[in-house]
């Protein structure tokens, strides 16, 4: 990946991140999290 690419992705994400803040109360990056927090829960049982 080259730092184009990069710098390109986390622009992205944080847009998206700042667009959830201010149009959906940040209710769908509260979700991703809680289900990003069972993956991981999940993925440890199974190590």
């Amino acid at each position: 990946m080259t730092n184009r690419t990069a710098i390109i992705i986390g622009v992205i994400i944080v847009t998206l991140l700042v667009l959830d803040n201010g149009v959906g109360e940040g209710n769908n990056t509260l979700f991703l999290m809680r289900k990003l927090a069972d993956f991981v829960e999940w993925l440890a049982f199974w190590r």
